[in-house]
Protein backbone atom coordinates (compact mmCIF):
# COMPACT_ATOMS: atom_id res chain seq x y z
CA UNK A 1 0.00 0.00 0.00
CA UNK A 2 1.61 3.47 -0.62
CA UNK A 3 1.69 6.06 1.94
CA UNK A 4 1.81 9.78 2.89
CA UNK A 5 5.53 9.39 2.37
CA UNK A 6 5.77 8.25 -0.86
CA UNK A 7 3.89 10.88 -2.44
CA UNK A 8 5.81 13.54 -0.78
CA UNK A 9 8.96 11.97 -1.92
CA UNK A 10 7.83 11.74 -5.37
CA UNK A 11 6.61 15.69 -5.60
CA UNK A 12 9.59 16.73 -3.77
CA UNK A 13 11.83 14.08 -5.71
CA UNK A 14 10.33 15.72 -8.68
CA UNK A 15 11.30 19.17 -7.60
CA UNK A 16 14.55 18.68 -6.13
CA UNK A 17 15.88 16.53 -9.23
CA UNK A 18 14.58 19.60 -11.54
CA UNK A 19 16.51 22.06 -9.06
CA UNK A 20 19.49 20.41 -8.86
CA UNK A 21 20.09 19.32 -12.20
CA UNK A 22 19.17 22.63 -13.77
CA UNK A 23 22.78 24.58 -13.10
CA UNK A 24 24.22 21.54 -15.46
CA UNK A 25 21.81 21.97 -17.93
CA UNK A 26 23.25 22.37 -21.78
CA UNK A 27 26.21 24.28 -22.53
CA UNK A 28 28.31 27.27 -21.44
CA UNK A 29 25.08 30.00 -22.11
CA UNK A 30 22.40 27.60 -20.62
CA UNK A 31 24.70 27.31 -17.83
CA UNK A 32 25.63 31.01 -16.97
CA UNK A 33 22.05 32.64 -17.39
CA UNK A 34 20.90 29.66 -14.27
CA UNK A 35 23.77 31.18 -12.90
CA UNK A 36 22.11 34.65 -13.05
CA UNK A 37 18.45 33.38 -12.47
CA UNK A 38 18.84 30.00 -10.61
CA UNK A 39 18.21 31.14 -7.21
CA UNK A 40 15.27 33.05 -5.82
CA UNK A 41 15.43 36.64 -3.56
CA UNK A 42 15.49 34.55 -0.45
CA UNK A 43 18.30 32.20 -1.70
CA UNK A 44 16.31 29.07 -2.25
CA UNK A 45 17.10 26.39 -5.92
CA UNK A 46 14.70 27.64 -8.21
CA UNK A 47 13.50 25.16 -10.01
CA UNK A 48 11.51 24.83 -13.94
CA UNK A 49 9.27 23.98 -15.80
CA UNK A 50 9.26 20.64 -15.39
CA UNK A 51 8.22 20.99 -11.90
CA UNK A 52 6.01 24.01 -12.78
CA UNK A 53 3.65 22.30 -15.13
CA UNK A 54 4.11 19.14 -12.82
CA UNK A 55 2.26 21.49 -10.12
CA UNK A 56 -0.44 22.88 -13.05
CA UNK A 57 -1.23 18.85 -13.71
CA UNK A 58 -1.81 18.11 -10.15
CA UNK A 59 -3.94 21.33 -9.00
CA UNK A 60 -6.13 20.59 -11.92
CA UNK A 61 -6.65 16.92 -11.10
CA UNK A 62 -7.58 18.08 -7.75
CA UNK A 63 -9.80 21.11 -8.65
CA UNK A 64 -11.99 19.36 -11.35
CA UNK A 65 -11.52 15.64 -9.93
CA UNK A 66 -10.22 14.23 -13.10
CA UNK A 67 -8.49 15.09 -16.57
CA UNK A 68 -9.91 18.08 -17.97
CA UNK A 69 -7.74 18.82 -20.93
CA UNK A 70 -9.19 22.19 -21.39
CA UNK A 71 -8.46 23.61 -18.00
CA UNK A 72 -5.13 22.16 -17.61
CA UNK A 73 -4.38 23.69 -21.21
CA UNK A 74 -5.54 27.26 -19.71
CA UNK A 75 -3.55 26.40 -16.33
CA UNK A 76 -0.26 25.66 -18.50
CA UNK A 77 -0.67 28.91 -20.75
CA UNK A 78 -1.18 31.22 -17.30
CA UNK A 79 1.98 29.68 -15.52
CA UNK A 80 3.96 30.18 -18.71
CA UNK A 81 7.62 32.27 -17.76
CA UNK A 82 9.91 32.30 -19.89
CA UNK A 83 12.70 32.59 -17.08
CA UNK A 84 11.44 28.74 -16.32
CA UNK A 85 13.38 27.36 -18.87
CA UNK A 86 10.66 26.22 -21.25
CA UNK A 87 11.90 24.77 -24.31
CA UNK A 88 11.19 27.19 -27.50
CA UNK A 89 8.44 24.37 -28.74
CA UNK A 90 6.58 24.55 -25.79
CA UNK A 91 6.83 28.38 -25.28
CA UNK A 92 5.66 28.89 -28.91
CA UNK A 93 2.70 26.42 -28.24
CA UNK A 94 1.79 27.98 -24.78
CA UNK A 95 1.61 31.97 -25.81
CA UNK A 96 -1.21 30.45 -28.95
CA UNK A 97 -3.17 29.15 -25.85
CA UNK A 98 -2.61 32.15 -23.88
CA UNK A 99 -3.95 34.43 -26.98
CA UNK A 100 -7.46 32.06 -27.24
CA UNK A 101 -6.19 29.26 -29.86
CA UNK A 102 -8.00 25.70 -29.00
CA UNK A 103 -5.18 23.80 -27.92
CA UNK A 104 -5.80 21.04 -30.25
CA UNK A 105 -5.20 23.32 -32.78
CA UNK A 106 -1.42 24.71 -31.06
CA UNK A 107 -0.39 21.08 -30.04
CA UNK A 108 0.43 20.78 -33.86
CA UNK A 109 1.44 24.22 -34.88
CA UNK A 110 4.72 24.29 -34.12
CA UNK A 111 5.30 21.02 -35.15
CA UNK A 112 3.03 19.87 -37.42
CA UNK A 113 2.91 15.92 -36.19
CA UNK A 114 3.31 17.18 -32.64
CA UNK A 115 6.10 17.36 -30.27
CA UNK A 116 8.57 14.40 -29.81
CA UNK A 117 9.82 15.78 -26.72
CA UNK A 118 9.92 14.91 -22.88
CA UNK A 119 7.56 17.17 -22.21
CA UNK A 120 5.08 15.19 -21.44
CA UNK A 121 7.05 12.91 -19.46
CA UNK A 122 8.56 15.12 -17.06
CA UNK A 123 5.06 15.43 -15.38
CA UNK A 124 3.66 11.88 -16.11
CA UNK A 125 4.62 10.78 -12.14
CA UNK A 126 1.70 13.47 -11.41
CA UNK A 127 -0.97 11.31 -13.28
CA UNK A 128 0.40 8.18 -11.02
CA UNK A 129 -0.09 9.13 -7.92
CA UNK A 130 -3.56 10.44 -8.80
CA UNK A 131 -4.52 7.37 -10.35
CA UNK A 132 -2.62 5.11 -7.71
CA UNK A 133 -6.07 3.46 -6.71
CA UNK A 134 -6.80 3.15 -10.84
CA UNK A 135 -4.00 1.90 -12.96
CA UNK A 136 -6.79 0.93 -15.39
CA UNK A 137 -7.32 4.30 -15.67
CA UNK A 138 -4.05 5.97 -15.91
CA UNK A 139 -2.94 5.32 -19.36
CA UNK A 140 -5.55 6.94 -20.53
CA UNK A 141 -5.50 9.82 -18.55
CA UNK A 142 -1.34 10.18 -19.65
CA UNK A 143 -2.10 10.23 -23.17
CA UNK A 144 -4.54 13.15 -22.79
CA UNK A 145 -2.35 15.27 -20.40
CA UNK A 146 0.49 14.76 -22.94
CA UNK A 147 -1.33 15.61 -26.22
CA UNK A 148 -2.07 19.22 -24.49
CA UNK A 149 1.68 20.46 -25.79
CA UNK A 150 3.81 16.78 -27.29
CA UNK A 151 1.15 15.55 -29.79
CA UNK A 152 3.74 13.03 -31.28
CA UNK A 153 3.50 9.21 -30.45
CA UNK A 154 7.23 9.11 -29.31
CA UNK A 155 6.23 12.06 -26.69
CA UNK A 156 3.09 10.42 -25.38
CA UNK A 157 5.02 6.79 -25.53
CA UNK A 158 7.71 8.35 -23.44
CA UNK A 159 5.02 9.68 -20.55
CA UNK A 160 3.75 6.11 -20.41
CA UNK A 161 7.04 5.10 -19.42
CA UNK A 162 7.70 7.63 -16.71
CA UNK A 163 4.15 7.08 -15.45
CA UNK A 164 4.05 3.65 -15.33
CA UNK A 165 7.30 3.31 -13.98
CA UNK A 166 6.32 5.77 -11.14
CA UNK A 167 3.39 3.54 -10.10
CA UNK A 168 4.92 0.45 -9.74
CA UNK A 169 7.51 2.55 -7.72
CA UNK A 170 4.81 3.35 -5.12
CA UNK A 171 4.48 -0.66 -5.00
CA UNK A 172 7.70 -1.32 -4.38
CA UNK A 173 8.29 -3.51 -7.25
CA UNK A 174 11.21 -4.52 -7.83
CA UNK A 175 13.66 -2.92 -10.19
CA UNK A 176 13.78 -4.94 -13.12
CA UNK A 177 10.21 -5.42 -13.14
CA UNK A 178 9.45 -1.89 -12.80
CA UNK A 179 12.01 -1.13 -16.16
CA UNK A 180 10.13 -4.19 -18.18
CA UNK A 181 7.06 -3.23 -17.46
CA UNK A 182 7.32 0.06 -18.30
CA UNK A 183 8.78 -1.03 -21.57
CA UNK A 184 5.74 -2.83 -21.95
CA UNK A 185 4.56 0.20 -22.99
CA UNK A 186 6.58 0.95 -25.62
CA UNK A 187 6.24 0.06 -29.27
CA UNK A 188 8.84 2.50 -31.00
CA UNK A 189 12.25 1.26 -31.90
CA UNK A 190 13.96 4.08 -29.84
CA UNK A 191 12.62 3.05 -27.04
CA UNK A 192 12.82 -0.61 -27.10
CA UNK A 193 16.03 -0.41 -28.34
CA UNK A 194 17.03 1.77 -25.24
CA UNK A 195 14.69 -0.82 -23.17
CA UNK A 196 16.82 -3.54 -23.92
CA UNK A 197 19.87 -2.08 -22.87
CA UNK A 198 19.08 -0.59 -19.56
CA UNK A 199 17.38 -4.30 -18.78
CA UNK A 200 20.25 -6.12 -19.49
CA UNK A 201 22.53 -3.88 -17.65
CA UNK A 202 20.25 -3.75 -14.82
CA UNK A 203 20.04 -7.65 -14.50
CA UNK A 204 23.70 -7.84 -14.52
CA UNK A 205 24.24 -5.31 -11.87
CA UNK A 206 25.86 -3.61 -14.19
CA UNK A 207 26.52 0.32 -14.11
CA UNK A 208 28.24 1.70 -16.76
CA UNK A 209 30.01 5.37 -16.42
CA UNK A 210 27.77 8.56 -17.11
CA UNK A 211 29.29 8.99 -20.50
CA UNK A 212 28.31 5.40 -21.62
CA UNK A 213 24.53 5.67 -20.42
CA UNK A 214 24.27 9.05 -22.57
CA UNK A 215 26.14 7.54 -25.65
CA UNK A 216 23.64 4.14 -25.42
CA UNK A 217 20.82 5.26 -23.91
CA UNK A 218 20.48 9.57 -24.48
CA UNK A 219 20.70 12.26 -22.78
CA UNK A 220 18.55 15.08 -24.76
CA UNK A 221 15.25 16.91 -25.01
CA UNK A 222 13.78 13.91 -27.41
CA UNK A 223 11.56 11.44 -24.78
CA UNK A 224 13.02 8.47 -26.79
CA UNK A 225 16.24 9.72 -25.97
CA UNK A 226 15.84 10.87 -21.80
CA UNK A 227 12.88 9.09 -20.67
CA UNK A 228 14.48 5.49 -20.64
CA UNK A 229 17.98 7.08 -19.19
CA UNK A 230 15.71 8.65 -16.46
CA UNK A 231 14.12 5.02 -15.50
CA UNK A 232 17.80 3.47 -15.38
CA UNK A 233 19.19 5.60 -13.16
CA UNK A 234 16.40 6.06 -10.94
CA UNK A 235 16.43 2.06 -10.64
CA UNK A 236 19.90 1.44 -10.92
CA UNK A 237 20.34 4.00 -7.52
CA UNK A 238 16.88 2.45 -5.97
CA UNK A 239 18.69 1.81 -2.65
CA UNK A 240 21.36 4.18 -2.92
CA UNK A 241 21.52 7.84 -1.60
CA UNK A 242 19.34 10.54 -3.71
CA UNK A 243 22.35 12.63 -3.90
CA UNK A 244 24.48 9.86 -5.80
CA UNK A 245 21.49 9.27 -7.92
CA UNK A 246 21.30 12.95 -8.93
CA UNK A 247 25.33 13.49 -8.96
CA UNK A 248 25.05 10.13 -11.76
CA UNK A 249 22.59 12.34 -13.33
CA UNK A 250 24.17 15.77 -13.99
CA UNK A 251 27.52 13.68 -15.00
CA UNK A 252 25.27 12.51 -17.95
CA UNK A 253 24.84 15.86 -19.39
CA UNK A 254 22.52 17.34 -21.70
CA UNK A 255 18.98 17.63 -19.92
CA UNK A 256 20.34 17.56 -16.71
CA UNK A 257 17.00 19.26 -15.30
CA UNK A 258 14.48 16.37 -16.75
CA UNK A 259 16.62 13.64 -16.55
CA UNK A 260 17.01 14.68 -12.83
CA UNK A 261 13.09 15.35 -12.65
CA UNK A 262 11.97 11.84 -13.59
CA UNK A 263 14.06 9.90 -11.98
CA UNK A 264 13.71 12.28 -8.61
CA UNK A 265 10.15 11.10 -9.36
CA UNK A 266 10.63 7.89 -9.88
CA UNK A 267 13.05 7.41 -6.92
CA UNK A 268 11.25 9.22 -4.48
CA UNK A 269 8.05 7.45 -5.22
CA UNK A 270 9.68 4.23 -4.08
CA UNK A 271 11.86 5.68 -0.98
CA UNK A 272 9.20 8.09 0.13
CA UNK A 273 10.16 12.25 1.59
CA UNK A 274 12.62 10.40 4.14
CA UNK A 275 14.96 9.22 1.84
CA UNK A 276 15.64 12.97 0.31
CA UNK A 277 18.36 15.35 1.58
CA UNK A 278 16.97 17.26 4.63
CA UNK A 279 19.76 20.06 4.02
CA UNK A 280 18.70 20.51 0.05
CA UNK A 281 14.86 20.25 0.74
CA UNK A 282 15.64 23.17 3.37
CA UNK A 283 17.15 25.34 0.09
CA UNK A 284 14.22 24.26 -2.55
CA UNK A 285 11.66 26.83 -3.65
CA UNK A 286 8.15 26.33 -2.37
CA UNK A 287 8.93 23.03 -0.93
CA UNK A 288 6.45 23.64 1.77
CA UNK A 289 3.61 24.35 -1.41
CA UNK A 290 5.33 21.08 -2.85
CA UNK A 291 4.39 18.90 0.39
CA UNK A 292 0.86 20.20 0.55
CA UNK A 293 0.55 19.17 -3.20
CA UNK A 294 1.74 16.29 -2.21
CA UNK A 295 -0.70 15.67 0.43
CA UNK A 296 -3.72 16.70 -1.27
CA UNK A 297 -3.09 14.24 -3.81
CA UNK A 298 -2.56 10.97 -1.73
CA UNK A 299 -6.34 12.28 -0.38
CA UNK A 300 -7.41 12.70 -3.60
CA UNK A 301 -6.03 9.50 -4.91
CA UNK A 302 -9.06 7.93 -3.30
CA UNK A 303 -11.49 9.99 -5.18
CA UNK A 304 -10.40 9.09 -8.34
CA UNK A 305 -10.43 5.36 -7.65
Amino acid sequence: MESEDQFEGCVLGLALGDALGAPFEGGAVERLLWRLIGTTRAGEMRWTDDTQMSVDVAESLLARGAVDADDLARRFARSYRWSRGYGPGAARVLKKIAAGQDWQLANRSVYPEGSYGNGGAMRAPMLALFYARRPDALLEAVEQVTLITHAHPRGVEGALLVATATLLSLRQADPLEILLAAGACSRHVEFTRSIDIAATWLAAGVLPKPRQVAAELGNGIAAARSCVTALFVALSFADRPFDEMLDFVTRCGGDTDTLGAMAGAVWGARRGKAGLPLEKLRRLEQASRLSTLSRALYSGRCAAA
